[in-house]
């Protein structure tokens, strides 16, 4: 939470408080906002936790004595139902922070040992590919404990490196379980297969035996060649963005759409392979849908090609890290699915 949400949270129990009292005091005793006062421990419930609710319960209480006292009704049947209702609010209220505390809990429990089973899969990418420096970011979605199966993966070779980004449909463990799968099956075939081709054929009968029903993994596949280029085989996968030295961009899309990894039944037997000539000084992207599907609070996605400028950083770490806070300034909030980012800069 934002601080300046937070501390209007806090302020609030004592707001409610402060209006029903002037409210009481204006009115005088016949209108009966007396009662009103136990909405102060009532909103404290549902963001502090149990110490903070009795605290504010007993300011509550506080604060209808003296109500009562001054509107001559402590001791009578209004008097005693206004103390009861705080009592039972403010007891309410206890349980309630208590309970939404041990789920919070719980939540950052389960959270934290799925992401750190991601993190596992996820391994440090080599500095160096090839004639390429190598650069990654990972930003997790915070909503819930829904982990995503974004992946990706860098295999050296001499002379060059296979790479693969990728996402798997769906969330949660299950997800994470296809992706250990597809990086499992990935760093085996780079370092036996003699082109792109086969690796992903390898790929595909290794999710073939894993997924069942219609689930799927989009994903780009890339070979840095030593002559400077690039081959690509995109499986539904968003088009890496090419960034020449200019600064100038421009999406790296396959001649023809092909059925993701998983799917090959559906469509045609594979993408055709396309290559990218590189330059000193370029730079490609490769991402997941978690970067361009990312939208602001007025529903805007987020402009990717726009922000190439912020690439312009002369180490790969700055530069994709300067791209990954401005993801998260444009969506001034939790992001709703992960967020993988893969760099490839060639050194010249």
């Amino acid at each position: 939470m934002k601080p300046s949400n937070q501390r209007r949270v806090v302020a609030l129990p004592y707001l409610m408080m402060a209006v029903v009292a002037a409210l009481d005091l204006l009115s005088g005793p016949e209108v009966g906002f007396l009662p009103l006062v136990a909405l102060g421990p009532a909103f404290a419930s549902l963001a502090g936790g149990v110490r903070r609710t009795v605290l504010i319960g007993l300011v509550a209480l506080l604060l209808c004595v003296l109500l009562s006292t001054y509107n001559n009704v402590l001791g009578t049947t209004r008097g005693f139902t206004s103390l009861a209702s705080v009592l039972g609010v403010t007891a309410a209220g206890m349980v309630a922070a208590a309970g939404r505390q041990r789920r919070e809990k719980e939540l950052a429990d389960v959270r934290s040992i799925a992401e750190v089973a991601q993190r596992v899969l996820l391994r440090p990418v080599p500095r160096r590919a090839g004639h390429l420096r190598a650069a990654v970011s990972y930003t997790s979605a915070v909503a819930e404990a829904r982990i995503g199966g974004d992946l990706y993966e860098v295999v050296t070779a001499p002379g060059g490196a296979r790479v693969i980004v990728g996402d798997v449909q769906g969330k949660g463990l299950e997800a994470v379980e296809t992706a250990a799968v597809v990086l499992g099956a990935f760093r085996e075939a780079a370092h036996d297969e003699a082109d792109l081709a086969g690796v992903s054929s390898r790929l595909e009968k290794a999710l073939n035996r894993h997924l069942s029903g219609e689930e799927f993994v989009t994903a780009v596949l890339a070979e840095i060649n030593p002559d400077r280029t690039v081959t690509l085989l995109n499986y539904g996968h968003p088009a890496p963005l090419l960034v020449r030295a200019d600064g100038s961009a421009l999406f790296v899309e396959p001649a023809e759409p092909v059925p993701p990894l998983g799917l090959a039944s559906l469509g045609p037997e594979g993408p055709v392979s396309h290559r990218v000539t590189l330059a000193p000084g370029d730079q490609m992207l490769l991402y997941t849908d978690g970067v361009t599907e990312a939208r602001d609070r007025r529903g805007r996605f987020y402009p990717l090609a726009d922000r190439v400028s912020l690439l312009r950083e002369d180490d790969p770490e700055a530069a994709l890290e300067a791209l990954r806070r401005d993801l998260v300034t444009h969506v001034d909030g939790p992001l709703h699915d992960d967020a993988a980012m893969l760099l490839l800069r060639y050194l010249g």
